[in-house]
């Protein structure tokens, strides 16, 4: 087959392409936001349609679930047969699901509403992970920090977009968000055109990538294990997110007697801290050593959250932000050290790594809703401070990076 790939958009593709992306970035922040419309309305949809905090969580479950047991499939079959225009078709999914977010009249209809919105999560991550590793230029820390913290502005703008629009008009102004989509298509649309022109370059990123993997020498083995301890410290991560992202303002309100309004405010402190600890993950990750960074992310993040629970409400958003912070920096470098491990599958494990946040967080705010309802929110966050502890488990990674240069 006839090369199509111009020499100018090869040497292109070889440094980093910061327009693709900083555009993939604000795709992510676009879809992300309209997600964390989700969790930021459930005070009204509880109230409006009388839910239990067990059914609160079903509906983070359904959406989540949705989400990440389609990713990995999504994610295995384009690293075979990438397909440029799916970005734009996956946003086409969430643009469908929010418009019948704000006109669902039941429950179940919820439920099928948040569903689709899965949908189209499902097929943006893998793929749109693919495009900021092909224009990474190497900088793989980087350019996974770029994509993820424009994920986490989104989801932290989204609370805020949320108790501005939503909670003081009603559930139809959920309508909304969906200009969001239209101008994420538009955006998706055009990159899924640079992506067509640059696929090629792919296949030789993977053929220099698994002969530098032969080279040291890990085993098959090691390289299971190795992917079992990433899961448990995603696992440890979003099981603790979600007790922050779907129940930190049940948990104030009850507490401490703040508004609705008011614990959305802080609810967007501590994933602005989210965001903000993203943009540091991948870099620090690319000059220090990702095991390093995974080590300190996860585990360091133990003492403010063993705190939390215990102090007052300005000691609580204080160290909310400091959690959000630290614990942030974690899943660039988790999934960046991954597709180190396993070279060629960058489509695979961002669709396993995202698909299984996105699976514990739903689990996650499921098992803890129904925790809530039987022991109180209180007692919830008392027991997830204890996750972050998890991460004492990164010291069993192999060291696959070597030394870091220190420039």
């Amino acid at each position: 087959m006839k090369n199509s790939v111009s020499p100018a958009i090869a040497a292109n593709t070889r440094q980093t392409v910061y327009a693709i992306l900083i555009a993939i970035s604000f795709s992510h922040l676009l879809n992300d936001l309209i997600q964390s419309v989700i969790p930021s309305i459930y005070p009204m949809l509880k109230s409006n349609f009388h839910l239990s905090f067990a059914q609160v969580g079903l509906i983070t479950l359904v959406f989540q679930l949705t989400a990440s047991i389609l990713q990995p499939f999504v994610g295995h079959y384009t690293d075979k047969k990438p397909h440029p225009k799916s970005l734009a078709i996956g946003m086409g999914f969430t643009f469908i699901g929010l418009l019948c977010m704000s006109f669902a009249n039941s429950f179940p209809l919820i439920l099928a509403s948040v569903s689709l919105i899965g949908m189209g999560s499902s097929v943006f991550h893998p793929e749109a992970s693919r495009v900021a590793h092909l224009a990474s230029g190497g900088k793989k820390g980087l350019a996974q920090s770029i994509f993820q913290v424009g994920g986490n502005t989104g989801a932290a703008a989204g609370p805020l977009l949320a108790a501005l629009i939503v909670v003081p008009y009603g559930q139809l102004y959920i309508s909304w968000f969906a200009l969001f989509a239209i101008l994420a298509i538009i955006i998706l649309t055009a990159v899924g055109r640079w992506y067509q022109a640059n696929m090629v370059l792919a296949g030789e990123g993977i053929a220099a990538h698994s002969a530098t993997t032969k080279r040291r020498h890990i085993s098959r083995n090691k390289i299971i294990a190795s992917i079992f301890i990433l899961l448990a410290l995603i696992f440890s991560k979003y099981f603790y997110m979600a007790s922050m992202t779907n129940y930190f303002t049940f948990y104030l309100i009850h507490k401490f007697g703040v508004s609705v309004q008011q614990s959305q405010l802080f609810l967007f402190a501590f994933l602005a801290a989210v965001a903000a600890g993203t943009i540091l993950g991948g870099p620090l990750g690319d000059r220090y050593g990702r095991k390093l960074i995974i080590w300190v992310s996860i585990l360091g993040a133990a003492p403010f959250s063993l705190l939390l629970p215990h102090v007052n409400l300005f000691a609580t958003v204080v160290l909310a932000i400091l959690v959000g912070l630290i614990i942030s920096s974690a899943f660039s470098a988790i999934l960046v050290y991954a597709t180190e491990l396993i070279p060629g599958k960058v489509g695979m494990i961002a669709g396993l790594f995202f698909g299984f946040a996105f699976g514990m967080g739903g689990i996650g705010s499921a098992v803890l809703g129904w925790l809530a309802d039987r022991t109180g929110i209180e007692y919830v966050f008392s027991i997830c401070a204890y996750l972050p502890l998890i991460g004492i488990i990164t010291g069993f990674l192999p060291n696959i990076e070597g030394r870091r240069s220190k420039v």
